[in-house]
């Protein structure tokens, strides 16, 4: 919207052309959507508190969580309203990367929704069932995924067509160009070729398998925040890279026209995150919620599929990653064995159990994601 304004101020006052950079867009949507967060975060806790929207605590867990009880939740309207806002106010609105994400964004939050409503306003403590929210989000990551297999590949809207017709032609059996191929990061020439039915199944386990990983680690006040702060920073670095020609041919990576504007959306995410934190630093003043949880790790997930770095995504995110393996090792050996590997899942309990303290917990997997984050955008020169 504000792109636009300035666009049609440039051709009196070319000053207002600056605002054609990404990069000073994406820095002013991260001090926008931080000062969104403050500006509308404390009105929007107040209000969840006079609702008597409040966590419940499980009591099997650590005791020093029973104080939590109460705790205002569904707090990642905040970050997504942040998030929404500020891209609409400096994002490219023609570009069809920026719809994706906020469709995705928006989807995946109002699964979230859905899920926190029923828990805490209708005191149903199964929320929203495990079934339906899978359908949900595997619905909406299919038609994510069916899009941006064409949408990556296509320079414009003309070849986009282009290549649904040539996919429908060829009997649904249709391999893609070599920008849609699985980068193997750390090497220069080491791509897979997924075709379209690969590159779809890729992308849905990469969205809706990041969103789910990011929820079971939003468990502990600001753990699940500060490293989806980081890898969307880092994130905005790696669609900068991919949506310049210049940068892209340079660091030998495929070239994703339009891809650059996500730095955008990425800088909103960031402040979004970090303005969140402020309220949900320990002691925690409102929680995310799943509202918050499943859409950021979705939102993450499409934007590294676009910029095509799924592999480097799962690097970065290799907290989230543990945290979901936790829960999948501890599951499968309750049911193999009736033995538990950890003493609690997902595994920022089972540390917290061994004497840990809540905000050495929180503390180090931000450490640990600092170290990974680095070692992942190492990758861009590092080829």
């Amino acid at each position: 919207m504000l792109l636009w304004l300035a666009d049609l101020l440039a051709k009196d006052i070319r000053a207002f052309n600056v605002f054609g950079y990404i990069t000073l867009r994406a820095v002013l949507a991260t001090m926008t959507a931080l000062f969104i967060s403050f500006a509308v975060g404390p009105t929007m806790i107040a209000w969840l508190t006079r609702m008597k929207i409040g966590q419940s605590v499980r009591d099997d867990g650590p005791q020093s969580h029973l104080a939590k009880a109460g705790t205002p939740t569904m707090g990642g309207a905040l970050i997504l309203v942040s998030i929404v806002v500020t891209t609409l106010l400096w994002g490219d609105l023609s570009n069809r990367f920026v719809w994706v994400v906020l469709l995705v964004t928006a989807g995946f939050g109002a699964v979230g929704w859905v899920d926190d409503y029923r828990k805490v306003v209708y005191r149903n403590p199964k929320g929203l069932s495990a079934r339906k929210k899978l359908f949900w989000q595997s619905a909406i990551g299919l038609v994510a995924a069916v899009y941006l297999a064409f949408s990556v590949s296509a320079p414009d809207t003309a070849r986009f067509v282009q290549l649904i017709v040539a996919w429908v032609q060829s009997g649904f059996n249709l391999d893609l160009p070599p920008k849609a191929d699985l980068i193997v990061p750390f090497f220069k020439t080491v791509t897979y070729p997924l075709g379209v039915w690969g590159f779809i199944a890729l992308t849905y386990c990469v969205i809706v398998g990041t969103s789910n990983a990011v929820n079971l680690t939003d468990g502990l006040d600001g753990l699940a925040i500060m490293p989806t702060v980081m890898i969307a920073a880092a994130l905005g670095v790696f669609a900068y890279v991919s949506g310049n020609t210049i940068f892209a041919r340079y660091l030998q990576f495929p070239y994703i026209p339009g891809a650059g504007e996500l730095a955008v959306v990425c800088g909103a995410l960031a402040g979004a995150g970090l303005g969140f934190l402020w309220f949900n630093a320990y002691p925690a003043e409102v929680f995310m919620g799943d509202v918050g949880a499943l859409a950021l790790g979705a939102t993450l997930g499409t934007i590294a599929v676009i910029v095509r770095q799924e592999i480097v995504l799962a690097i970065m995110g290799g907290v989230f990653v543990v945290e979901t393996l936790s829960v999948m090792i501890q599951v499968a050996s309750f049911k193999l064995t009736g033995r538990r590997v950890f003493r609690m899942a997902p595994i920022h309990h089972h540390y917290e159990l061994k004497g840990w303290k809540e905000n050495q917990v929180v503390v180090r997997f931000w450490i640990i994601t600092m170290l990974l984050v680095l070692f992942g955008l190492s990758t861009l020169k590092l080829r």
